[in-house]
């Protein structure tokens, strides 16, 4: 018996049984980071959040109108977080009519023995104000890695995605498996669907849709905002 994967087994599945309902109140951590439930060569390729090395996801929609696009691009850098090596994921967010560039982002993630995809951070600046307050970064200043994707999701599975307190504390929930949805004419089934929730904007609920070996597909503003983002196309990148 691998007691390794069974003690990480137990203290994710505490988190989860004690994470309770989203409530602007909920300040419960995340489970500790273990460099050793994570291996350097690992990929991420957990079923509903893979992340190859070169993979880059292209994204369009609107927020209150406006049009929006993201690029995602898996880069080949890595950076070492809490001694665990982790994948750098450079994000692009562009809107307005002509789009232009409004924020820059390196997210930093890792998949650990189990399937479960971590959120150890991101670098962030913001334009033209060039704003980086919602960067962050796992270890420092009290932040916590959070779950991005769980191994084996169930409905009803809750967990935070990110803690660092007073800049990041998103919440998701798994509200459904088994879905089926249409994104750009493409049918996607099986879908993964969760909600996402935080602190900090206590009205405002998303609904995300992630699809079997693709990722995330579909997100869209469910209460607090009129925002919806789709999955374009899936290709790739040198970076």
């Amino acid at each position: 018996m691998n007691h390794r994967r069974v003690l990480l087994s137990f203290v994710i599945g505490l988190t989860l049984l004690f994470a309770g309902p989203f409530a602007a109140s909920a300040v419960l951590h995340p489970p500790d980071v273990n460099p050793a439930d994570f291996s350097p060569r690992q990929t991420i390729d957990n079923r509903y959040f893979p992340l190859p090395v070169g993979r880059l996801f292209v994204y369009e929609g609107t927020k209150e109108g406006v049009p929006t696009r993201d690029e995602m691009c898996v880069t080949r850098k890595t950076k070492l977080i809490e001694g665990v090596q982790t994948t750098v994921v450079r994000h692009r967010s562009f809107a307005g009519s002509p789009l232009t560039l409004v924020e820059d982002t390196r997210d930093w993630f890792a998949q650990d023995a189990l399937g479960n995809v971590w959120y150890f951070g991101e670098d962030t600046i913001e334009f033209p104000s060039g704003s980086t307050e919602g960067s962050w970064e796992a270890g420092v200043d009290d932040a916590d890695a959070g779950f991005i994707m769980l191994a084996d999701p169930q409905v009803g599975d809750q967990y935070y995605q990110e803690f660092a307190r007073n800049v990041a504390e998103d919440q998701a929930k798994v509200v459904s498996r088994g879905e089926s949805v249409t994104v750009r004419g493409k049918k996607y089934r099986d879908v993964l669907v969760t909600t996402e929730t935080s602190r900090f904007d206590p009205g405002v609920v998303e609904s995300k849709y992630y699809a079997p070996n693709v990722g995330f597909v579909l997100g869209v503003m469910a209460k607090g905002g009129d925002e919806r983002t789709e999955l374009v196309s899936v290709g790739t990148c040198s970076q």
